[in-house]
């Protein structure tokens, strides 16, 4: 555990990449099964997450991204994006997922499937993307972590044109909206921010114990 804060007191969002140095495949596949394997609402996952590396497609990024050089100078581009709405078949598949997995009878599950439509079927559209879009950052935490723990470095994005980006990536199609951007790589021994002192509210000022 002692390891595990010391990683996340190394991290912080970096602002200038090292564009010459690139995450290996091996390390970019323990990154992602860290992320597929985040905790989320009902363990439903309502998001897809593209992992970006070709060059024109992050030129065209950064141009919707205020201009930030993470866009193009870190070794890979994630992006989360989130479902816009839905109905009951993301339940459904999910329960087949359920009984495949588990090798339990898909009818012995309508119960369950049952009780998490009557929550979630028919919120308001609005309401669902808000939703779905928290879920993204359940694994945006996990993979920052990760990839702390495996001193790669990272900066989390929300500073871009979320209709751009859909419009670039097709996710309109695909029924879904950009939530948050992650910038994975490596420090360039140029960045200042690397050399601030990490800023946090105290633990007096933070948690309440009752």
């Amino acid at each position: 555990m002692n390891d595990y804060i010391k990683s996340l007191e190394w991290r912080y969002a970096t602002k200038k990449f090292d564009s010459a140095q690139n995450i290996s495949q091996n390390d970019l596949e323990l990154l992602l099964e860290a992320t597929r394997l985040s905790a989320s609402s009902f363990g439903l996952q309502p998001y897809h997450v593209f992992v970006i590396t070709d060059a024109e497609i992050r030129k065209s990024l950064k141009e919707v991204s205020w201009g930030q050089s993470q866009i193009t100078d870190a070794s890979h581009l994630i992006v989360f994006a989130n479902k816009k709405n839905f109905g009951p078949e993301l339940i459904d598949n999910y329960l087949s997922d359920v009984s495949e997995v588990r090798e339990v009878p898909l009818e012995g599950l309508k119960g369950y499937g049952d009780f998490m439509k009557s929550k979630l079927v028919d919120l308001p559209a609005d309401v669902k993307e808000n939703w779905t879009a928290k879920q993204t950052y359940i694994a945006l935490g996990n993979l920052l972590s990760a990839a702390g723990a495996m001193e790669i470095d990272a900066c989390p994005m929300e500073g871009f044109e979320v209709e751009d980006y859909d419009s670039i990536l097709g996710l309109d199609a695909k029924g879904l909206t950009t939530a948050v951007v992650v910038a994975l790589g490596y420090r360039s021994k140029d960045d200042e921010t690397q050399h601030y002192k990490k800023v946090r509210k105290t633990k007096e000022s933070l948690f309440t114990h009752i």
